[in-house]
Parts: structure tokens; sequence; C-alpha cells
């Protein structure tokens, strides 16, 4: 089969559909048949969910950068990266290059931010993480029941790097995020984490590529979702450990629940492995509530739908949890917990 043209809003022929293996439980040309037409400008609006958090601001609002669009961290900095779409039935393109030097530390809040209907984003930002610095990106989405959106990464670790990730997902007619990251030098350290709570018809899917091609690199990852109503979840997980990569040590885990009968989560993780002595696993798992613990809290005079969100809260809350940086922490806690 010829290989997949990188995704262009603008030539029909890169949709992906579901005969791409990558794209199997997505099928984007299911929804997206011919190339929409551009979106117009937009105006940026209130500052976001992590405004509080303050640092400095790289903004995109159909597309448009509002100011610079790249950015390089030299030291223990913050920047707020929004990509913000207000448009009805068109489609527009972003990019942003993000660059983190030697000892960095860059804390990075990213948000999908949608107003309008049935539009098409497609969201790209490079990252560099250069030797012995770090970079801790959080992703928020929030978009319309009907509007189709494609966010990819591609990141890049050196030597040292440490690279920490959390995306939180609830889902749109068609939501991708997909994350590629590369361990380019000896030590890199990943947590590629995320989130997804989902209701009604939409859809969410996480998809990750992780490329170890140097020696005693280390990925923790961990994905938990729910979905309600007709709802349906997404993750792709692979982990590729190349010769060479001798001691790497790459966890991934999934966990999901379906709070309804007709919810769908699909998984596939993979795990592919050319090196020796390394240390390497993977597990995915599908369930529902706890029935005896939703009677349980039903008897002490906790309604049904409260019991039902608060056990969802704590099978979610270990994701956040995760989240080192205790400001960033809280805001997501707060945003998840209000949809809840």
């Amino acid at each position: 089969m010829k290989a997949l043209a990188r995704l262009d809003l603008t030539d029909a022929a890169t949709f992906p559909s579901r005969r791409v293996e990558e794209w199997k439980y997505s099928d984007l040309k299911r929804f997206l048949r011919e190339a929409p037409e551009p979106s117009g400008t937009a105006v940026v609006g209130a500052p976001g969910p992590f405004y509080d958090l303050g640092g400095d601001a790289v903004v995109f609002a159909n597309g448009r950068p509002v100011g610079v669009k790249d950015y390089i961290a030299s030291g223990d900095q913050t920047l707020r990266l929004r990509f913000i779409s207000d448009a009805t039935g068109t489609g527009h393109t972003a990019a942003a290059r993000i660059v983190a030097r030697p000892g960095a530390r860059l804390l990075l809040l990213e948000t999908h931010e949608g107003k309008g209907s049935a539009y098409v984003a497609h969201n790209k930002v490079e990252i560099d993480v250069a030797a012995d610095a770090e970079v801790t990106r959080i992703v928020l989405t929030d978009e319309p029941a009907d509007a189709i959106s494609v966010a990819e990464a591609e990141v890049r670790l050196e030597a040292g790097g440490r690279y920490r990730q959390t995306i939180v997902a609830t889902g749109a007619k068609l939501q991708r995020h997909e994350t590629r990251l590369r361990h380019g030098a000896e030590g890199a350290d990943a947590r590629v984490d995320g989130l997804y709570l989902l209701s009604g018809a939409r859809h969410s899917d996480q998809t990750s590529v992780i490329d170890h091609v140097s020696p005693n690199g280390t990925t923790s990852q961990l994905i938990k979702g729910v979905v309600r109503d007709e709802a349906r979840g997404v993750f792709q997980g692979k982990i590729l450990v190349q010769k060479g990569a001798d001691e790497t040590d790459a966890r991934m885990g999934h966990h999901g629940l379906i709070a309804s009968d007709r919810g769908e989560i699909d998984v596939k993780p993979e795990l592919i492995i050319y090196a020796d002595e390394v240390q390497c696993a993977h597990g995915a798992t599908v369930g529902t509530l706890d029935e005896s613990a939703l009677f349980y809290m039903q008897q002490r005079g906790i309604s049904a739908d409260e019991a039902r969100a608060l056990l969802t809260h704590a099978f979610l809350i270990e994701v956040v949890d995760r989240i080192e940086h205790e400001g960033a922490r809280e805001v997501v806690r707060e945003w998840l917990t209000a949809r809840l």
C-alpha cells in the first residue's frame, strides 16, 4: 500500500480512513470527505483555564498566530500554549515549535478551546528537549460535540532529558491526540499519561508511538478513560525498543470504564523489542463501575448520580495525581471535577 501523506486539511487525498492501521478506530475519511473551506479570523476572548498560573503565552486563533508562534526556554519558565477555534463548518491548521535548551525547566500548559460548530482543527506542536532539560506538558481540551479535531505532538529527547505529559480529553465528533516521542540519547526519561471522560456520541482517540533508540531510557505511561451514553474511547499505544537500546525500562497501562450499554472502548497496546537486557511490560483492562460500591453508597443516602460521579472521579484521579506541578495539578483537578 502506498504510504499515506501527512495530514493536510487542504488535500482530501491525505485524509486517512479505517484502512490505515493507525487510524482504524478513528476513520477521518468517514466524517471528512472534502477539504473544508478555510476558517476566517477569530477573537481570542477569555484568558483560558491556566491564566492564573502566569507565564508567557503563545496563542493561535483559527490557525493564525497572535504574536510569536515559536518559543525557546532557557531557564525555569511557564508557557501557556492556546489553540483557539471559533468557526462554523470551516477548517484551520496551526503549528508551533517549542525548544527547551540544556538545563531548562519548562511548564507547558496547552489548551484546545473550541466555540462555534462543525469546524475542523489540525494543531501541531514540535517539542525539543535538550540534554538535562525538562518539559512538563499538560493538555486540556474543551470542544463542541460536532467538531473534528486532530492534535499532533512530535517530541525529541536528548541525553538526560525529561518529559512529562498529561492529556485530558472530553472528545468531539472525532477528536485525536497523537504523540510521537523519540528517546534520542542515553538516559532520557518520559512519562506519557492521559485520561478521557466522554458522554453523548463523543469520540476521543489517544495514540502514541514511543521510540527508544538509545540505551538506559525509561518510559512510564498510564491512560484511564470513562465512556457514557454512546461515546467511544480509543487508546493505541506502541513502544519500540530498537537494537542497541539496552537497559530500557518501559511500562504502559490502560484502564477503561464503560458506564452505559452502548459505550465503546477500543484498546491496542503494542510492545516491540529488538534489544537485550530490557524491562518492558504493558497491560489493558476494560470494565464497568462496581455495582456493589454503588449500592453501598446509595444505602448511605448518596444519590445514584452522585455515587457514579464520585466513583468515576476516584477512578480517574490517579492520572491527575501523577502531575508533579502542584498549581497545574489543582487546575486540572478542578477542571475535571466540574465536568463530572
